[in-house]
């Protein structure tokens, strides 16, 4: 199953006996037939359509544990796996990579900046450790030490929006980074981020006059979401390390990674992936994953949700050149075109003005138009020819008539993550 897709409806004959005792896939084996698997099937009898005598097991010594897929921009959905899962998932391929694996074998600490829902994940799980209560007292701030997952990983961000960091802010992350540098021996650490942080902390330290005091990491991995091509190319100026992106999920770790040319390869440990058009004859295409990697819980031709393009518009895995964001979140185009992706109106963006940071379409209800909103690196609108350039790859994608807007600051989400898109047409801003 390593890396090699299996005919789709059918998994191997070794794949079907390890699975032969979960509940949900018993009328599949005995029709010979595997249909899609999506989250509603999944979450539909919860746990008890996955309960095996071994599951029941692992779960009561504490082998297998009860968590939340992240629900970025789309529901969140219960599921099982092993303590750390995605982190060991995460160390391994850190561990075999082919352009920063140095950094993991040569004891680099790793600094996590991205939502701060995960930092306080880890502050949680550090206090029940310690049989405090899990919640802290409001506007308590965690110590570095009860924000550290294991002795080779901290988290810094304690705000929900990066954008809102103030100069405490910086100086304590920037502070916290040099701990981390100077626990190696050639002050080397490895930098874990979401893109977006990782771009609103470069701008503030330069902005601040702080980024002297910025050590420079010697690898970067941006896993967290979506990273558009402006956020890339703004690290890519500023950090000489390789750049890396990491694809993946919570409920299945991770399948691919980009090398430091941005070229993606699979990862696929126990897995395998089929592509599906997400419309007859769209070369957006459907990630359709089999995975065994999690033994309590594996996933038989399931729908990620998530959307891929290919280099030449088969549906080849193997070929995956860009993941270009969720399938729930397709847009229908107005002129008949077919659905657009993230990553088609990043690819918009990008070409009108290497200036712009943030960006999200709004959509009203009527369709009369589009509205891109849109923030800027250096703060400033774009210039009459590169709104032109914006307003013009938006109407030839969308099919609507397109206005510009620039805003000071558009507003994360509550999931610690920036929406694209907005189908009301009504995401506040300033």
């Amino acid at each position: 199953m390593d890396g090699q897709p299996s005919r789709p409806g059918q998994p191997t004959a070794d794949i079907v006996n390890r699975i032969r005792d979960i509940p949900i896939y018993r009328a599949s084996i005995e029709r010979g037939h595997f249909p899609i698997l999506d989250k509603p099937e999944i979450a539909h009898g919860f746990p008890d359509n996955w309960m095996t005598p071994v599951l029941a097991d692992a779960l009561a010594a504490g082998k297998a544990e009860y968590v939340l897929s992240t629900g970025t921009n789309h529901a969140r959905m219960q599921i099982i796996r092993p303590p750390y899962f995605l982190l060991d998932s995460y160390y391994q391929l850190w561990s075999e990579h082919p352009d920063i694996s140095d950094t993991w074998h040569d004891g680099c600490q790793r600094v996590s900046l991205t939502t701060v829902l995960a930092t306080e994940h880890v502050a949680r799980v550090n206090a029940r450790k310690r049989g405090e209560p899990a919640d802290a007292a409001p506007g308590s701030v965690p110590d570095l030490d009860d924000r550290r997952l294991d002795d080779r990983t901290c988290y810094v961000n304690l705000r929900l929006d990066p954008a809102l960091w103030d100069r405490d802010d910086v100086e304590r992350m920037l502070a916290e980074i040099r701990t981390a540098q100077q626990a190696h021996p050639q002050g080397r650490y490895h930098l874990d981020c979401s893109g977006y942080h990782l771009a609103h902390l470069v701008r503030k330290a330069t902005d601040w006059g702080l980024w002297d005091r910025f050590p420079q990491p010697a690898s970067i991995v941006h896993a967290y979401e979506y990273t558009p091509v402006n956020v890339r190319r703004f690290l890519h100026e500023h950090f000489a390390c390789p750049v890396i992106d990491l694809f993946g999920s919570t409920e299945l770790g991770y399948l691919y990674y980009s090398d430091r040319d941005g070229r993606y390869h699979p990862y696929l440990d126990k897995m395998s992936v089929e592509l599906i058009p997400v419309v007859p004859g769209s070369e957006i295409f459907s990630m359709i994953v089999s995975s065994v990697r999690n033994p309590y819980m594996p996933l038989i031709r399931y729908r990620s949700g998530d959307c891929a393009r290919t280099l030449d518009g088969t549906p080849d895995p193997a070929k995956i050149a860009r993941f270009c964001g969720r399938e729930k979140e397709l847009l229908t185009s107005a002129h008949g075109r077919g659905p657009v992706a993230q990553g088609d109106l990043d690819d918009r963006v990008g070409a009108a003005s290497p200036r712009i940071f943030v960006h999200q379409l709004g959509v009203h209800g009527d369709r009369a138009e589009a509205e891109l909103r849109y923030t800027t690196f250096d703060g400033e609108p774009l210039t009459a020819p590169e709104a032109a350039a914006l307003r013009a790859g938006v109407e030839d994608l969308t099919g609507l008539p397109c206005r510009d807007v620039h805003r000071v600051h558009l507003p994360i989400g509550k999931s610690g993550k920036y929406a694209w898109l907005d189908r009301d047409g009504a995401v506040p801003g300033r």
